[in-house]
């Protein structure tokens, strides 16, 4: 679908979610402002799970996911597929940079954290040093820093 499609049903979808969730932001394809988007990615940080739920249930039919749990929910909503990430306060960050992605970057970011002897946590978990302890991870610019690289906002990670 078009940048504008997804926005708008992005936008829906954020309008009915966040009266239950201390954050919710767009992420993916649509964060980084492509032209085609081919899903919807939110990153949410729930306040209150049990209407949450209520309301994502009301909202779309749920989708099998690839990977099952309880840090993602796939959804069909008007004919969309919306991936609903949950974080916490600690992997809101990581989450939300790993889930916008792209793919490319997210490679290039782990490359880069391996080269250096450092994790970076797909989970949003953070990245870690050698000896596992989390060494940035409260921003998205804080990863990048402690890569050595200048921070690219989300339009230009490609």
């Amino acid at each position: 679908m078009k940048l504008e499609g997804a926005q708008k049903i992005a936008a829906e979808v954020i309008k009915r979610l966040s009266p239950y969730c201390e954050k919710i932001e767009v992420a993916g394809s649509i964060r980084r402002r492509k032209s085609i988007v081919h899903d919807i990615d939110l990153v949410l940080i729930p306040f209150d799970p049990w209407n949450l739920e209520s309301e994502v249930l009301a909202l779309a039919h749920p989708l099998k996911p690839k990977m099952s749990g309880e840090k993602l929910k796939r959804l069909d909503y008007c004919g969309a597929q919306i991936d609903l990430y949950y974080a916490s306060p600690e992997t809101w960050s990581t989450l939300l940079l790993i889930r916008t992605g792209s793919k490319e970057n997210n490679i290039r970011l782990c490359r880069r954290a391996k080269d250096l002897g450092r994790h970076l946590a797909a989970n949003g978990d953070g990245l870690f040093d050698g000896t596992g302890k989390r060494i940035a991870g409260d921003t998205e610019i804080s990863i990048y820093n402690a890569l050595g690289l200048p921070y690219q906002p989300p339009w230009e990670r490609k």
